[in-house]
């Protein structure tokens, strides 16, 4: 036997060992419900690429940790559309974590809509998944916000959606530091023209202590 034979992988915490340890406090059924996400969600990128949060330290302080600051910038029922959803964050947390939203998803990636469709129903969700672009869904339906994590660079985002502020009212995006250097792109090439911009949050990721910032968008 060698001397690393009888060392054991240390045991990863479970979903709410790791919230507990993160000062995050929801409701037991809350956490239920959100550990048999994460298990569908992990499930189903076996088969396809939807996340690369696959332990659950990053889960949580990643995927619950950017919705719940999300969360906390959203009023009682609040139409919420999650603009290139994935594998559902933050929309299902969300659509979780605050069930008074009324909480849609897009994806413009058919099997992944097909994914997201899948899990929110064996969930028992009351989620909208529209498996098409973001501009399509803004054609049919209105929201009060668009939320979007990882999505594009700040000027492609207002490029897409410059033709459809009549459908929503405000967008809420998750940055890292680049947002500066976006921002200034923005402007150069007069996308916040009519438009207001500012920090609605700012919050380091624990463990990693990786800044992000919430940017809240909206008419002036």
């Amino acid at each position: 036997m060698t001397a690393t034979d009888d060392l054991t992988k240390p045991e990863e915490p479970t979903l709410a060992e790791m919230l507990a340890i993160e000062g995050i406090a929801l409701e037991p059924a809350q956490v239920e419900l959100l550990d048999r996400y994460r298990q569908l969600l992990w499930q189903w990128n076996e088969m396809m690429n939807l996340t690369r949060h696959t332990t659950i330290e990053k889960f949580v302080n990643r995927d619950v940790v950017d919705s719940l600051q999300l969360a906390q910038l959203l009023e009682k029922g609040e139409r919420v559309l999650d603009v290139g959803t994935g594998g559902g964050v933050p929309g299902v947390i969300l659509a979780i974590v605050r069930p008074d939203l009324k909480v849609s998803v897009c994806e413009s990636t058919q099997k992944k809509a097909h994914a997201v469709e899948e899990m929110v129903a064996e969930l028992g969700l009351p989620v909208k998944v529209y498996a098409c672009r973001a501009e399509d869904v803004l054609e049919m339906a209105t929201f009060d916000t668009l939320v979007a994590r990882a999505l594009a660079s700040l000027s492609k985002v207002l490029t897409w959606f410059k033709p459809h502020w009549d459908a929503f009212d405000r967008l809420l995006l998750i940055k890292g530091p680049s947002w500066v250097e976006e921002r200034g792109d923005a402007r150069h090439n007069h996308l916040l023209h009519g438009l207001e911009l500012r920090k609605a949050a700012t919050y380091q990721a624990p463990r990693t202590g990786a800044e992000s910032v919430i940017l809240k968008i909206w008419r002036g």
